[in-house]
């Protein structure tokens, strides 16, 4: 066989088993031993140690026992060059009764913005370290494995990671516009 026709052979192999899921095309990425600070959008674990990883099957069960949503996906940045005398109204879709912490899943948060967010995370759990949370963002997106991985190592036991995030949800799904979480300080600076 010929150099080029056995590089398309082996092409289409590889998009054959890639598109039927007999395949994956990238090496599994291992879970860092603490949070994750290179790019926030890039291939992740499949598990979260600590946590339970679903699927939208797994949240769609989890709902009736009413979890605590924590959406922690980026805040829209005004485009480079985006004229001042513009209106500027950016939104931000999400699951239904999400909370939204935008910035939460970084990998550093300054001393008081992690003390807000476990602050927060209390009050909304109302310090039921038990209580399922459910944490997600985009389909690779580190922001909501760090802060899986945040939770876990401070004590709560009822973490779930859907890594799936706000597209998966929108499989079979309707979202809502959400604001940013009133009480989260990242929301008052953006």
């Amino acid at each position: 066989m010929r150099g080029s026709s056995r590089f398309f052979l082996l092409l289409a192999v590889a998009v054959a088993l890639a598109a039927s899921g007999g395949g994956r095309m990238f090496a599994e990425v291992m879970e860092p031993e603490g949070l994750w600070s290179g790019p926030m959008r890039s291939e992740t674990p499949s598990t979260l140690q600590g946590a339970v990883v679903i699927d939208l099957a797994g949240l769609e069960a989890l709902l009736p026992r009413d979890p605590l949503l924590v959406d922690v996906g980026p805040a829209d940045k005004k485009p480079e060059g985006f004229s001042e005398d513009r209106l500027w109204l950016p939104t931000h879709r999400s699951i239904p009764k999400a909370v939204w912490l935008p910035g939460a899943g970084a990998a550093t948060l300054e001393a008081a913005q992690e003390e807000a967010f476990f602050r927060r995370v209390e009050e909304l759990t109302q310090g039921d370290h038990t209580r399922p949370i459910v944490v997600f963002c985009q389909p690779r997106c580190w922001g909501s494995w760090n802060t899986g991985k945040r939770l876990v190592t401070n004590g709560y036991t009822g973490v779930h990671w859907f890594p799936g995030g706000v597209d998966s949800w929108q499989e079979k799904h309707e979202t809502v516009v959400v604001d940013a979480d009133e009480e989260w300080p990242v929301a008052s600076a953006k």
